[in-house]
């Protein structure tokens, strides 16, 4: 199991370096070195999956807090190391994590063509309550993104 090899610990500055390579390989529009640099510095829960062996950067999350719901930025997980259930641990984590902060609920917003992802939210309890149109840039133009919401 995923969870038994795995660590999810603090991001740190020193490991954005490895965080930027999976998200230039993952996304075709990535955050940038100084959204993560800043999510970090304004406290936001941004953690790092990591083998327990080698401390080998697999995924990575940010979440911000509310008083009484959590959204959850960013999740990425390596190509590599896609379709083991890391997406589903790190999700799985965060969920628990707003639970624990006081959060009612947890919201995400998900590429309308991330069929992928949105799957994984879906089978993880999370329900589309909205689109927010032309909300993602797009190779050509913009493209709408379905807002999920998993109550708690």
């Amino acid at each position: 199991m995923i969870q038994e090899q795995t660590v999810i610990r603090e991001m740190h500055l020193e490991d954005l370096g490895q965080v930027i390579l999976i998200e230039h390989e993952i996304f075709i529009f990535p955050w940038t070195l100084g959204n993560f640099r800043d999510s970090i510095k304004a406290g936001y829960a941004c953690r790092a999956l990591t083998r327990k062996e080698n401390d080998t950067l697999m995924g990575y999350g940010v979440m911000m807090m509310g008083v009484d719901e959590a959204h959850l930025l960013t999740l990425g997980v390596g190509s590599v190391w896609q379709k083991q259930g890391c997406g589903a641990h790190l999700l799985r984590y965060f969920i628990e994590l707003a639970g624990s902060g006081g959060a009612r609920s947890v919201l995400l917003d998900v590429r309308v063509s991330n069929t992928n992802a949105a799957k994984l939210y879906q089978r993880l309890g999370f329900e589309q309550i909205a689109i927010r149109k032309e909300y993602y840039p797009a190779m050509c133009g913009k493209e709408d993104a379905l807002v999920m919401r998993r109550v708690l």
